[in-house]
């Protein structure tokens, strides 16, 4: 899954935050609500304009700036 073709930053919008897919929905929205225990399908019964692929694509943004964040780290 690469995440940067539905992750996007726009900083007009919700205050340049990563969105999904130029929507108003931002990746922390849809993280915050898994970290609570929300299945894949509650949230996009929350969210219809959402599909299971922009829930990974999420994951995969979360994912990749761990990563970044701990290559930093280690210098």
């Amino acid at each position: 899954m690469n995440y940067r073709e539905r992750i996007t930053v726009e900083p007009g919008k919700r205050g340049g935050r990563p969105c999904v897919r130029g929507l108003r929905i931002t990746v922390y929205d849809v993280l915050e609500q898994l970290a609570t225990g929300m299945s894949p399908e509650q949230i996009i019964e929350d969210f219809p304009e959402l599909e299971l692929e922009d829930i990974h694509a999420c994951l995969g943004f979360a994912a990749d700036r761990e990563r970044h964040i701990a290559g930093l780290q280690a210098r």
